[in-house]
């Protein structure tokens, strides 16, 4: 069901959304998330659902990571495969000062993995002391 080049091309589609999610290239956004994807997650307590362009413009509204010199923190915590085209990805990520926990479902459109959805769940904000 799943070879391991679709495991890997997976595993680079996943980079791809850590570089993205710390260098704010906007330019490159539309290959990490289909355009049609959906993101989903709770702030200050109020569920919200962003289409992925809202999330391109939030993204290309702040400070990057990069930009601010923030350490990277990223890693991979589940990859599970529904088939060789659909897969979800639990992984940790940091943006500035807030660690997320991001499901992240993926599909394999024509030969690259594009994520099709994001829920995300605030994990923790490190103290601007610490920061």
């Amino acid at each position: 069901m799943t070879g391991q080049a679709n495991i890997q091309g997976l595993i680079d589609a996943v980079h791809r959304y850590f570089d993205r999610m710390y260098d704010s290239d906007v330019s490159r956004f539309d290959e990490v998330f289909r355009a049609s994807a959906q993101l989903h997650g709770f702030q200050e307590g109020q569920m919200t659902a962003w289409s992925a362009a809202k999330f391109r413009d939030v993204i290309a509204g702040r400070p990057s990571p990069k930009a601010l010199g923030a350490p990277r923190q990223e890693e991979i915590l589940l990859v599970d495969f529904a088939s060789a085209t659909q897969a979800l990805v639990k992984v940790r990520v940091r943006i500035n000062a807030v660690v997320f926990v991001d499901y992240l479902t993926y599909h394999r459109i024509g030969d690259g993995w594009m994520i099709t959805s994001k829920a995300y769940h605030v994990e923790s904000r490190i103290p601007a002391a610490a920061a």
